[in-house]
């Protein structure tokens, strides 16, 4: 029988769902005030899109080290600061009629810088409040918690903007926001040595080097380069496909991407079940061929065209990656030195995001040079390819979670 995880732990998991729905509420939202207050169109609205998007690749490994140097509850409460003031910005706007693009992307860069800084410290913080024994199951309640966001946040704004107006999408964004921040404030962390004084750059390095040269965390994010490269190919070309090649309205294309954040529930509900049961290896492998079986089920919609077989594929990609965020996440929590976790994440963050502007510009490419055909035919290369980096891992060999990394000098190299 499971024992209860702490309770620091379960205010942590609440505060999480609270802010990713706060996060994703207002992500929806925003570009439907562009377009239904503003009249903006698809300049504009791909403008917020950079503003939101830019302080992952700009800010995730500098704050991964400020992660590893001070509380990681305190940032994360300085982060829900900053998004918090960031939400009730964006609806100070809308009831001081003062509502322009400039404004929507500035505070939309605010706000993502906080959800940086959340991002890079929970999964440190998590690590430090619960047993080892318990990660893949206490990363299965935060993933739980995202999936959730993912597939209820924009419903939410789009139905409160429909019945309501703008602003109480906001309004709500902004106290799920301050509930996150009033959570965070009544969690206690374990107090850590503080590092010794280095310089930053050296300290950036340390994060880069041991995830370059571990057995274990290489293969991690190399999957995580092709699987987002995958993933992006697919994305610029699924909607004009599904619209012109299969006949599907867009409530149609809708509904499989509602099919999605079902899968993505699903993954977080079973993921720490099968860690129980399989050797964690293979465990971890699962994502990677569910991703596989996916995409080879997209591409048979060339000569089966369903929008029912599209949506079957949609539900294993977000069944299978869900259960590769927790399992590499648990692996990552355990071999990662605790004075080392937030430059990791911040590594691992940055390359993810990197890698998804890439893949689209690559489906874009080939989308228009070729055919949407073509890219989901690129997709499935790129799939095949991330199974093969983590199946010929040494990952394939574990039958449980490897003991934790021993604590090391930051000038000490693996």
């Amino acid at each position: 029988m499971s024992t209860k995880l702490p309770a620091d732990f379960s205010r942590l998991a609440w505060a999480n769902l609270a802010a990713q729905l706060a996060e994703q509420t207002c992500l929806a939202a925003v570009p439907l005030v562009a377009v239904l207050a503003l009249k903006s169109g698809a300049g504009e609205i791909g403008l917020l899109a950079a503003f939101q998007t830019l302080p992952f690749l700009l800010f995730a490994i500098p704050l991964g080290l400020v992660a590893d140097r001070m509380p990681r509850q305190r940032l994360m409460v300085l982060a829900e600061v900053l998004r918090s003031g960031s939400l009730a910005g964006l609806l100070a706007t809308l009831l001081l009629g003062w509502t322009s693009i400039t404004l929507l992307a500035i505070l939309g860069f605010l706000g993502a810088l906080g959800t940086v800084a959340f991002s890079v410290a929970a999964p440190a913080l998590a690590s430090t409040l619960v047993e080892r024994k318990d990660l893949a199951r206490a990363n299965g309640r935060m993933e739980l918690a995202r999936s959730a966001a993912y597939t209820g946040g924009p419903a939410l704004a789009g139905a409160l903007v429909a019945w309501a107006g703008a602003p109480f999408a906001f309004v709500l964004a902004t106290v799920l926001s301050v509930a996150a921040l009033m959570l965070m404030l009544r969690i206690t962390e374990p107090a850590r040595l503080p590092p010794p004084p280095r310089h930053p750059w050296l300290e950036l390095q340390d994060g880069t080097r041991f995830v370059w040269r571990h057995r274990l965390l290489q293969p991690i994010l190399l999957t995580g380069v092709a699987w987002n490269l995958a993933w992006f190919v697919l994305q610029a070309a699924y909607v004009p496909y599904a619209v012109g090649k299969l006949g599907m309205t867009a409530a149609e294309v809708g509904t499989t991407l509602a099919v999605y954040g079902l899968g993505m529930v699903t993954g977080a509900l079973l993921a720490a079940r099968l860690v129980a049961r399989v050797p964690f290896g293979r465990a971890i492998q699962i994502g990677p061929l569910f991703s596989v079986v996916a995409s080879a089920l997209m591409l048979a919609t060339w000569w089966l065209p369903s929008g029912v077989l599209a949506a079957f594929a949609f539900f294993w990609f977000g069944l299978g990656p869900t259960v590769w965020v927790i399992t590499s996440t648990t692996l990552r929590q355990t071999v990662t030195p605790s004075d080392l976790l937030g430059k990791v994440n911040g590594v691992f963050l940055t390359v993810s995001m990197g890698a998804r502007p890439l893949g689209a510009a690559l489906g874009g490419f080939v989308g228009s040079q070729w055919s949407e055909e073509a890219c989901l035919v690129l997709s499935l290369v790129l799939f095949l390819v991330q199974f093969a980096l983590i199946f010929y891992s040494p990952i394939s060999q574990l039958a449980g979670l490897p003991l934790p990394e021993p604590a090391k000098s930051s000038k000490q190299s693996l």
